[in-house]
C-alpha cells in the first residue's frame, strides 16, 4: 500500500472515532510532508489536533518512510470549503463572492444544496424623497459560491 493511501485510511479511521471533527484538507507533498486541516462542529482544540496527529503518526513506520506531519484547525480567515462548515456558522456574517457579485450578509440557513443569506440595505424610497431600510434574502447554491469567509467584528 502506498504512503498517501495509508495516511488517508488512518485519517479516515481517526475521524470516524471523533464524529464531531471533520476533514477540510489533506495535502501530502512529494517529500512526504503531511498537512491536515480539520474543523469541528463545536470548534477545534489543541488537544483535538494532537489526538488526530497521534492517531495517524503512531500507526506509520518511520523506518519505512521518512515523513513530517502537521495538523491544524481551519483558521478564522480561511474560506469555507465544506457544507458542514456552513451549517455550523448559521447566524454569523459571511462575505460571499460569486462570479458576478460580492455580498456581506448573515447566513440565515444552510442545507445540503444551498445557503440562504439575509441583509438589510438603505435604498431610495419608492415614493417621495429619502431612503428606507429594505430587507433582502438570497438563496445561493454552493456551486455558485466562489469564496465565503466568516467576518469577525470586534
Amino acid at each position: 500500500m502506498d504512503f498517501k493511501k495509508t495516511v488517508q485510511d488512518l485519517l479516515d479511521q481517526a475521524l470516524a472515532e471523533r464524529v464531531d471533527l471533520f476533514l477540510i484538507d489533506l495535502k501530502i507533498s512529494d517529500l512526504n510532508k503531511v498537512e491536515i486541516t480539520i474543523d469541528g462542529d463545536k470548534g477545534v482544540t489543541l488537544q483535538d489536533c494532537i489526538d488526530i496527529s497521534r492517531a495517524v503518526e503512531h500507526n506509520l513506520d518511520r523506518e519505512a518512510v521518512d515523513f513530517a506531519i502537521d495538523v491544524a484547525s481551519a483558521g478564522v480567515g480561511s474560506p469555507l470549503k465544506n457544507v458542514r462548515q456552513y451549517k455550523k456558522n448559521v447566524g454569523r456574517t459571511l462575505k460571499v463572492k460569486t462570479e458576478t457579485k460580492e455580498i456581506e450578509a448573515t447566513l440565515a440557513e444552510a442545507n445540503d444544496e444551498n445557503i440562504k443569506l439575509s441583509w438589510s440595505a438603505r435604498e431610495p424610497k419608492k415614493i417621495g424623497k429619502g431612503k428606507e431600510t429594505v430587507q433582502h434574502e438570497l438563496i445561493l447554491p454552493y456551486a455558485e459560491i466562489k469564496q465565503a469567509i466568516v467576518t469577525i467584528t470586534f
